[in-house]
């Protein structure tokens, strides 16, 4: 076994999976940035990385050190993924929406040798700098012409360096950390979460497998690369890793995606739910061929049936829903063919992943065989087994091990039910729960309610204090129809037979846009403390 012990572990990592498509695709495109009007053959983009790697290794920047970066989705950002695993260096890729204090945080927490940073961003940087105890070795701008401030441009850092493959200072290892992504930290200070070169590769075949994704792919994300579903989901690791081709988007807009779409061929797209409904809006519009399209897949949170029936009309036939965690990438999946029946929940366990629903415990630690029933009612708390694409550990955070990780399952705290064929249904999470008069009431489940009305847009439940329930269930509403009262909301409730009546909404406001993450799940965190503000200002209308 020692051979195969010695090959597997030097040789089964990403980057030697991508450098295999380097030798074998290198005239093939890899990269397109229409933007800047540029792309990158295989053989044009390992040069550029070759390059980059030696100005990181320069700047000490080697075996275990970090590079992060604060960059919206650019050919930067892919040169600096690849080039930090081209020298044993962990790519730490942080929220280009932090504040300067959070990015402050990051720095402390992670000690990066270098930081890359976009233009956009230098006043933050700036600001975090100040307020870091910890200050990285090399400072690299990306998109500006001129050395400011102690920055020194992209283009002068790499112009004069050797586009030769570097050697490492100690060799490959599949269980080497080489990515580090930042929890959303919707509660509390995010966490960072170690991911080794097996977590990248395992990852890129789940994609693989069930989009599926291969060599003749050209694929776009809408979403952060920033963020796991954004760099493992038809991003650089897994398009790389199969020899794909990667269309660089730098913000989303709708009817530049779909031009996109038949100019560069697109076969895949990736977007929250959000993104498919404003990409529904402009093709009803504007009609563009997307016949070359494969499939469309969206994550962040659940399909609601009518939407998925739009758009399965309107887009293509093959939507796809995924459910997970920054720790685990996604664990479950909904397939054109379970779709429209199982809209609504977040599909069942992927091949490799045992995702349960278990019993909560306020005096102890739930067991990972202590299922509630499988009937679709009880509620529990979501676990998930992931040992493919989970590194079970958080970086220098031995207490957030301990509280999130149980006998090989995270503990999610997200809140769900499950049917007899184990299709999971988020009801919400353990923090956002609402208690009046006793009861516990689910935000998404009125969600789902409210959203059906057909002057509803888009909705988010949270609630207020009350002398007298404890908590009131309120509401914000995106009308899609300016003529919707909150009267005409409340008699819907008491009419649905999907709501109990106690649970409806006793408070409502009509807002343009509701909050959400990067990764477009809603901020019932953020919701609460509007909320809360907007009843002392009296802004909140009383049914």
């Amino acid at each position: 076994m020692t051979p195969f012990k010695e090959i597997f572990e030097r040789y089964y990592t990403w980057l030697e999976g991508y450098s295999r498509n380097v030798r074998r695709f290198a005239a093939k495109t890899a990269m397109i940035d229409p933007e800047r009007d540029r792309s990158w053959t295989y053989a044009a983009l390992d040069l550029e990385c070759n390059r980059l790697a030696r100005a990181f290794t320069a700047d000490g920047a080697g075996h275990g050190k970090v590079v992060m970066l604060l960059l919206a989705n650019c050919p930067e950002f892919a040169f600096s993924y690849i080039a930090a695993q081209k020298n044993g260096a962990v790519c730490c890729p942080v929220s280009f929406r932090v504040s300067a204090g959070e990015l402050a945080f990051c720095l402390d927490d992670s000690k990066p040798v270098v930081l890359v940073f976009g233009a956009e961003f230098r006043d933050c940087v700036a600001q975090a700098l100040r307020m870091a105890a910890h200050k990285p070795a090399r400072l690299v701008i990306v998109d500006a012409d001129s050395t400011e401030d102690g920055f020194v441009s992209y283009a002068d850092y790499t112009a004069a360096r050797v586009d030769a493959p570097i050697i490492p200072e100690v060799p490959y290892n599949t269980f080497d950390e080489t990515t580090r992504l930042y929890t959303s930290g919707t509660t509390g200070r995010p966490k960072a979460v170690p991911l080794t070169s097996i977590n990248e590769v395992l990852s890129a075949h789940d994609v693989m497998i069930h989009f599926p994704m291969s060599h003749r792919d050209v694929t776009i994300n809408t979403t952060p690369w920033f963020h796991r579903g954004g760099l493992h989901c038809a991003g650089p690791c897994p398009a790389f890793y199969a020899g794909a081709t990667v269309v660089v988007l730098r913000k989303f807009d709708a009817a530049t995606t779909l031009q996109y779409v038949a100019r560069y061929g697109i076969t895949f797209i990736v977007g929250v739910p959000t993104v498919l409904e404003s990409l529904a809006d402009m093709q009803e519009q504007k009609g563009w061929d997307l016949s070359c399209l494969h499939g469309i897949v969206t994550m962040g949170s659940p399909l609601e049936r009518q939407a998925c029936i739009r758009y399965q009309r309107v887009l293509t036939p093959n939507i796809y829903n995924g459910y997970g965690t920054t720790e685990t990438f996604w664990n479950t999946f909904l397939r054109p063919f379970d779709l429209p029946e199982n809209a609504g929940t977040a599909g069942a366990s992927c091949v490799d992943d045992d995702v349960r629903v278990v019993k909560i415990h306020e005096d102890r630690r739930t067991e990972p065989d202590e299922l509630v029933a499988m009937d679709g009612r009880e509620v529990g708390e979501v676990i998930i087994c992931s040992p493919a694409k989970s590194p079970y550990s958080y970086t220098d955070n031995p207490a957030q091990t301990e509280e999130k990780y149980y006998k090989g399952f995270l503990y999610t705290h997200d809140l769900a039910t499950w049917d007899e064929n184990q299709f999971i249904t988020i009801i919400g999470r353990l923090d956002d729960m609402i208690i009046s008069s006793g009861e516990n009431i689910y935000p998404t489940e009125l969600e789902a309610v409210l959203n059906k009305h057909p002057k509803v847009k888009d909705c988010i439940v949270t609630s207020v204090p009350d002398k007298i329930r404890g908590q009131i269930v309120t509401a914000y509403i995106v009308r899609a129809d300016d003529s919707l009262t909150c009267e005409e909301l409340d008699a819907f409730c008491k009419q649905s037979p999907d709501v109990s009546n106690f649970k409806r909404p006793r408070y409502y406001r009509f807002v343009p846009q509701i909050p959400f993450n990067a990764t477009g799940k809603k901020l019932h965190v953020r919701i609460k403390e509007i909320a809360l503000e907007d009843l002392k200002n009296g802004l909140l209308y009383r049914v």
